[in-house]
């Protein structure tokens, strides 16, 4: 079956990242970031419909001189979110850069409501932005990071739960969370660090919305924190390098470019990795390739080590980088963006390629993300466009792969009984 899909202009609206808050309803960043582009930065909150519907239902416009939402994390149970946004240049030169926010979504869903804050990154870096913002499956970590510093929170409030950690080497560009170990992704690494117990006070979910008038109604509830004696270091269990690339051209520069754990199954571990081939002598530019590898992980369950961790399987992407990276829910389908404007999609177990569109986007993929059902896939990017994909509940390939298999067990059979005559 052919995926279904369409395309929704947004005027005047660059895409920088997204996240579904419910099965239906969807929360976009985007805006002319910190240049004076007289393109106002903006939350935007969509409805999302299984026939690929867009409508809007409100939008928050960001301060003057604040940056555009690059990142964003969505915690659908408490109808909230966290999203990194810089602060104005004054305020950055000021170190006074809240970068990290959260936002919770109205009941009637016609407005977005900005709660705790919490500046992550180092003071006075003004290039620097938070690229990185994952939730944990359970809701009660959030990890954030700019360039070279992860910070790990307990949300909703946005204490640290550990001391922040700088990489010595290479850019962070991802995060993912089994049930008790972070995997942080760096350009040249992947860093393996066991979970704290969250603190006491963060562990309760976050408070219902009561109707009617409140006492300092838009004021976050103060919550005790950690002072930086009492938090906890990150625990480092294990170190991943760069590994061979089946396929890759030799001599190839190769750097992590996303990470993901299995959604249901913590002992399988996903990367993107973007490859650089050697400039041939009469070539203008460099080979650029994209792989995804498969991991098979073995976690302590004790966190007190990573006793095992091996690929066990790999397969090109496509030509250009990859941009995006995401696992669906359900866990049975990889989606990619690449800068070459492609999407893609794989099969989770085989890496086998189920989905292309090879002009998604006008320009190199911002974001791509799935529905909480699985049934949707949605990429934006900076030509003011959202695309949505109609997951198909059987795929064209996978169909084929039923049939081989059948054609190939039949052969089998049939050789069988000719060598017994």
């Amino acid at each position: 079956m052919r995926a279904q899909h369409t395309t929704h202009p947004l005027p005047a609206f660059p895409v920088y990242s997204c996240a579904f808050v419910a099965s239906d309803q969807m929360v976009v960043g985007g805006g002319g970031g910190a240049a004076k582009t007289g393109i106002k930065n903006k939350l935007r909150l969509f409805n999302v419909s299984q026939d690929r519907q867009l409508e809007m239902l409100c939008e928050h416009e960001l301060e003057k001189g604040e940056d555009a939402p690059m990142s964003i994390a969505a915690h659908p149970e408490s109808r909230s979110f966290a999203c990194g946004i810089n602060s104005s240049e004054e305020r950055l030169e000021k170190g006074e850069n809240e970068n990290c926010r959260v936002f919770s979504i109205s009941d009637s869903g016609n407005a977005l409501t900005k709660g705790a804050t919490r500046g992550t990154l180092p003071s006075g870096a003004v290039e620097d932005y938070q690229r990185v913002t994952v939730l944990s499956p359970d809701g009660k970590f959030l990890a954030v990071a700019g360039e070279r510093d992860l910070s790990l929170l307990a949300y909703p409030s946005l204490s640290p739960v550990a001391q922040s950690v700088q990489v010595p080497k290479g850019e962070i560009y991802d995060v993912t969370f089994s049930s008790t170990h972070l995997v942080l992704a760096t350009s040249l690494n992947l860093f393996v660090y066991a979970l704290p117990k969250p603190p006491s006070e963060d562990i309760e979910k976050t408070p219902k919305k009561k109707k009617g008038k409140q006492k300092g109604k838009g004021k976050e509830k103060d919550v005790p924190s950690r002072t930086p004696s009492q938090t906890p270091e990150l625990r480092l269990v294990d170190t991943i390098d760069i590994p061979s690339v089946p396929g890759a051209p030799a001599q190839s520069v190769v750097t992590f470019r996303a990470v993901r754990f299995h959604p249901s199954d913590y002992k399988t571990l996903y990367t993107a990795v973007n490859t650089v081939a050697p400039r041939a002598k009469k070539s203008k530019t460099a080979k650029k390739q994209a792989y995804i590898l498969k991991w098979r992980v073995d976690l302590s369950e004790e966190q007190n080590s990573a006793r095992s961790i091996s690929m066990e399987g790999s397969r090109k992407a496509g030509e250009g980088g990859l941009t995006c990276f995401d696992v669906s829910p359900n866990g049975k389908f990889l989606a990619f963006g690449s800068s070459d404007y492609s999407l893609g999609m794989v099969d989770s177990i085989t890496l086998s390629p189920l989905l292309s569109i090879l002009k998604a986007h006008e320009f190199p993929i911002t974001t791509v993300r799935f529905s909480p059902t699985s049934t949707l896939l949605v990429s934006g990017g900076v030509d003011n466009s959202i695309r949505i994909v109609t997951v198909p509940e059987k795929f064209a390939s996978q169909s084929w792969n039923m049939i081989i298999f059948i054609i190939l067990a039949l052969l089998v059979i049939l050789v069988a009984v000719l060598l017994q005559k």
